[in-house]
This record gives C-alpha cells, sequence and structure tokens, in this order.
C-alpha cells in the first residue's frame, strides 16, 4: 500500500513537471515550484509514518531513478538504519561508496591472534566484513543493524528486551542449522535497585554472539580478563563459560556485600534500645537484601540450567566440562548461601518487627499511666464543678476553696503517680548481681 502511494506521488511529480516545462505560461517557474513543494511535502509525510526497513523496501523495489528520487526525501535522522536494511546490489547504485556505520550502541569485535584476544571496536560495515571474531558483543544496537549483522552471518539475532517473554523451558535450544541458543539473566548490582539483565548467547559456526542492552560489569571484566590472560581462550565455547563463571563470582561478591549490611542491622536490631525512625531503615534495607538474595537465586538457578543444557548436549570438551562441572559447584555454593542469608532475613525482619511492638506497647504503657493519674483527677474535678460542693463550702471564700480543690488534686494524681511507679519497680525483674 505504502509503495503504491509513494509510486503515484513520484509519477505525478513527473508528470506535472514534463506538462510544465511543455508549456509556455507566465510565472511558470513560480507554478512549478509551488507544485513541486506540495508533492515533496506529501511524500516526506508519508515517508515520516514508514519504518526504515519499510523504506528500504520500497527503495528496493523503485527503479533507479524514482529509488534516487524518493533517497532525497528522506531524513538524515534515518539514513543510516535505512543503509542498514538495503542490499549491497542497491545501496551501491543509489549512495556510491558510502557504507553504512553503527550509529547506535557499541560492537566489539574478539579475535584471537597469537593465542591472545584482540578487542577491535567496529565502526561500519567495512569493519564487519573485515572481522574474523571468536566472539561478537552487541550492545544497545538498533533493530536495522542488529538485522544486518544476522544476514550477513546468515542467523536471526533476536531483540534482548523480548527475551524476558520467552518461557524458561525454551531458553536454551539447538535450532536447525545447528546454532547454540542460551538466554540468560545476568545480575546488575549498581545503584538503588539491583535488577537483572537479559542477555542472548548464540553460537553460530565458532562465533559467540552475545546481544545486551544494558552494560554489565561481568562484559567489563572479560574484556579485560582477555587482553591480559594469554592462553585462557581457545574458542568462542571458552568465552561462553567465562561469562557465566564471572557472573557467579559477581553474585557471590554482592551477597557478600548483602551480608555486611545484614550483618550491621543485626547489631542495631540486638541492641537494647532502637527508635522506631531506626527501625524503618532497618526494614527498609532488609527488604533490600531479600529482593537482591532473590534475583541471585534466580540468576543462578538461570546459569546452572544453562550449564546442565551445555553438558547433556554434549557441547563441550573435555576440558570445558571440568570447567561446566566447576561452575556447577560454585552456583550449588551460593545456592546454600542464599538459603542461609534467607534464614538470617527472616530473623531479622521478625525481630525489628517485634522491637517495633515492644516501642508501640511502651508508648501504650505510658499512656495508660497517664489515663490512670487522671481518672481521680478527673473525678475531684468533676465533684468541685457540682452544685452541692458550693453548698459545702459557701462559708468559705470561693478562691480559698477551690484552691483547697486543685492543691487536692495535685496530691491526689501525685499520690497515684508513685504508687503506680512502686508497683512498675517491683514488676521488673532484676538484674543478677
Amino acid at each position: 500500500m505504502s509503495l503504491q502511494i509513494i509510486t503515484e506521488l513520484l509519477d505525478k511529480q513527473k508528470l506535472v513537471e514534463r506538462m510544465l516545462r511543455n508549456q509556455t505560461m507566465h510565472h511558470q517557474e513560480l507554478v512549478e515550484s509551488v507544485t513541486h513543494k506540495q508533492h515533496l511535502t506529501e511524500l516526506r509525510g508519508v515517508l515520516g509514518r514508514l519504518s526504515p526497513g519499510d523504506i528500504a523496501e520500497i527503495l528496493d523495489a523503485l527503479t533507479l531513478e524514482d529509488a534516487r528520487l524518493l533517497w532525497a526525501q528522506v531524513s538524515p535522522a534515518v539514513e543510516e538504519d535505512i543503509l542498514w536494511n538495503l542490499p549491497e546490489s542497491v545501496r551501491g547504485p543509489l549512495v556510491g561508496e558510502r557504507q553504512p556505520q553503527f550509529s547506535q550502541g557499541l560492537i566489539n569485535a574478539y579475535e584471537l591472534v597469537d593465542g591472545r584476544i584482540r578487542v577491535t571496536q567496529l565502526g561500519g560495515y567495512q569493519d564487519l566484513v573485515a572481522a574474523k571474531p571468536i566472539w561478537l558483543d552487541l550492545f544497545a544496537i538498533s533493530d536495522s543493524e542488529r538485522r544486518a549483522i544476522g544476514r550477513h552471518y546468515r542467523l536471526n539475532l533476536p531483540n534482548p528486551d523480548e527475551l524476558t517473554d520467552i518461557e524458561v523451558s525454551a531458553r536454551f535450544y539447538i535450532a536447525e542449522n545447528d546454532e547454540i541458543h542460551l538466554h540468560s539473566n545476568f545480575l546488575l548490582n549498581r545503584g538503588a535497585t539491583p535488577h537483572s539483565i537479559p542477555v542472548a548467547f548464540i553460537i553460530n559456526t565458532d562465533i559467540l554472539f552475545t546481544l545486551r542492552n544494558e552494560e554489565l560489569p561481568v562484559f567489563r571484566l572479560q574484556r579485560l580478563r582477555a587482553r591480559n590472560q594469554a592462553g585462557s581462550v581457545t574458542d568462542c565455547k571458552d568465552v561462553l563459560l567465562d561469562l557465566y563463571d564471572a557472573d557467579v563470582e559477581y553474585s557471590a561478591d554482592a551477597m557478600e556485600d548483602g551480608y555486611i549490611t545484614l550483618r550491621q542491622a543485626g547489631q542495631k536490631v540486638l541492641s537494647e534500645t532502637m527508635t522506631d525512625a531506626e527501625a524503618t531503615r532497618i526494614l527498609a534495607d532488609i527488604a533490600s537484601e531479600e529482593d537482591l538474595n532473590g534475583l541471585i537465586q534466580g540468576n543462578m538457578l538461570n546459569a546452572q540450567r544453562a550449564m546442565s543444557f551445555l553438558i547433556r548436549n554434549r557441547l563441550l570438551s573435555k576440558r570445558q566440562l571440568v570447567a561446566a562441572n566447576q561452575i556447577l559447584r560454585d552456583i550449588e555454593s551460593i545456592n546454600k548461601h542464599t538459603a542461609f542469608l534467607l534464614e538470617k532475613i527472616n530473623f531479622l525482619m521478625d525481630a525489628t518487627v517485634g522491637f517495633i511492638n515492644v516501642n508501640q506497647n511502651r508508648h501504650i504503657s505510658q499512656l495508660t499511666i497517664i489515663n490512670i493519674v487522671f481518672m481521680p483527677l478527673n473525678l475531684l474535678a468533676g465533684m468541685g464543678g457540682m452544685s452541692e460542693y458550693t453548698m459545702m463550702t459557701e462559708a468559705v471564700p470561693w478562691p480559698l476553696a477551690y484552691s483547697l480543690l486543685v492543691v487536692g488534686m495535685l496530691l491526689t494524681g501525685w499520690l497515684t503517680f508513685v504508687v503506680l511507679q512502686h508497683f512498675e519497680k517491683k514488676r521488673k525483674p532484676t538484674k543478677p548481681g
């Protein structure tokens, strides 16, 4: 439908231009300019509603002359995305030697040179063609760039943001063309709200493709290791295992930080005094650590399933199999520790709530004492306000009578308070000497 509309607009433009050129009339240049601008406005309006992929398909379907007319009206903001979607047979005649460039995100190619990893940041299509990587890390790239890289390597690269919709049972599989797909969550413990980042792993023709939309400390760590440790990586599966191993280490470090937070909270909870404001802050810290503990448990279960998938399908060498089993043992150790932390979290939560209840009971007790102290005072005040009291003290001047009543009320309140304090001290257990 869009192709038909654009073709009609281009035909109308060319028809009007031919008619105006064949006729002699006053103000011909003005009429031609107004008509030309009207067609261009309509054409740009249609292009503005289309995606870069749709525009690329239309350019592919048009003649070279019409494609050049249409390309001249394309917004510069979407030119790169359109070029990534264009076949090379169309791109060359249309834009000459211009090659599409990576304008969004970051693409790193990891090549194995003399037993050491060399990292190259890809800038455009020519760099992509020249690269011979064992690992291609695609970080926050556009849909057009992702599809173009997939076409170059003849595979379908998924959008990482859509991985959360995939059922757990479908996150690890081998495709018909022997592509190995693993979709996992990696921990990002940064800022006030730790969360999990979905990452797609694809192994195809001895190349590991990783797709993600957020930077992860695990990937930065792996870049440093790959550059500095010669011989640690021999193929793309070594890189895959190293990434999972680094995620396990990162999760263990996050648990250690969480344990420090819980220990500080425990010291405060087990102290003799704690205000309600302090209890509120402690509850917030404990809830945050519980959320982090849950994230670690979920991610470790995901990593455990990934290792089991690789082992079960016999996709690893003997040396890699040893590394995978070691990762599984580390995951099992973390799972036991998360269970211990969960028990500690529950204990601290109950203890904190108990202290809040104790504080509330103390406040209620204070209010009760006040009520008891003022109960006889209210009775005396009521008696002093009755007409019988006035009749009883009619021979006494009223200032003196009411002064004696106030003094009596104060004495009664003080005696009541002293009696209550006496019984309160007797009720409290004495500390052993």
